[in-house]
C-alpha cells in the first residue's frame, strides 16, 4: 500500500489508484472538457490565489514558475485545447483546471520503494520533465521516492508517467480540496481509468 510523508509545511490529498485500465483518450471524456471550458469562460474555476501562496511560501515566484494548474488554464484562454494524453491524465488536467489546484500522477509500477515523500529538493536535485528537459527543484517543493525527486507542482517526470500499462497510480493535490472534490475525481477515475481509488491517511 501506498505511504506518503510529508516533510514541510503543505497541506495535500492523496489519492492510491487501483486496478486501473488507462485507455488512449476517449471520445465520450469530451463533455467533461466542454465542461471544464465553460468553467475557464464563466469564471467559476478556483481560485488562482492559493497556488500561487503555496509557491511564494516557498520563495517561487508563481508568475515565473507557474502552477500547473495555472499554466493549463492560460493555455486554455489563449484557445488552445486541453491537452489529451490518456483517460487517466486528461481527468487530472480536467480536474486541475477546474479547482485551481495542482495535481501530481506518479505510476505506482515505477516508484521504488511504495513510498513518496513530500519535501523541498536538494542543492543541484533535478529530473527529466514530460516533454521536457532537466526539471530543477532545488528549493522547490516536490515528490520524492527512494530515486529522488519525480515530480513538483508544476511539471511531473518522465520515470514515473502514466502510459496505458499504469496500473496502480499515486494522484496527489498539492493544496486542500473538498470532499465532493474527492468524490468527484472517484467518479471520473472508475469511469474514464476504470480503477478504484482510496484515500492515502
Amino acid at each position: 500500500m501506498l505511504k506518503v510523508r510529508i516533510e514541510i509545511d503543505v497541506e495535500v490529498v492523496a489519492l492510491e489508484l487501483y486496478e486501473l485500465e488507462v485507455t488512449p483518450p476517449r471520445d465520450d471524456f469530451e463533455l467533461e472538457v466542454k465542461r471544464t471550458m465553460q468553467a475557464l469562460r464563466s469564471g467559476t474555476i478556483g481560485p488562482v490565489d492559493r497556488a500561487r501562496e503555496l509557491y511564494r511560501r516557498f520563495g517561487v515566484d508563481p508568475t515565473k514558475v507557474r502552477p500547473s494548474s495555472e499554466a493549463l488554464a492560460r493555455r486554455m484562454k489563449k484557445g488552445e485545447p486541453l491537452p489529451r494524453i490518456n483517460s487517466l491524465v486528461d481527468v487530472a488536467n480536467a480536474m486541475s483546471v477546474q479547482l485551481q489546484v495542482p495535481v501530481g500522477l506518479y505510476d505506482l509500477g515505477k516508484v521504488k520503494d511504495d513510498e513518496l515523500v513530500v519535501r523541498l529538493g536538494e542543492k543541484a536535485e533535478s529530473y527529466e520533465g514530460i516533454g521536457k528537459e532537466k526539471v530543477n527543484v532545488a528549493g522547490r517543493i516536490c515528490v520524492a521516492d527512494a530515486e529522488g525527486p519525480c515530480g513538483n507542482p508544476s511539471a511531473d517526470s518522465a520515470r514515473t508517467m502514466i502510459t496505458t500499462a499504469t496500473e496502480r497510480a499515486a494522484w496527489i493535490y498539492f493544496l486542500p480540496v473538498r470532499d465532493d472534490d474527492v468524490d468527484r475525481t472517484a467518479e471520473l477515475i472508475a469511469v474514464f481509468g476504470r480503477g478504484l481509488v482510496r484515500m492515502v491517511p
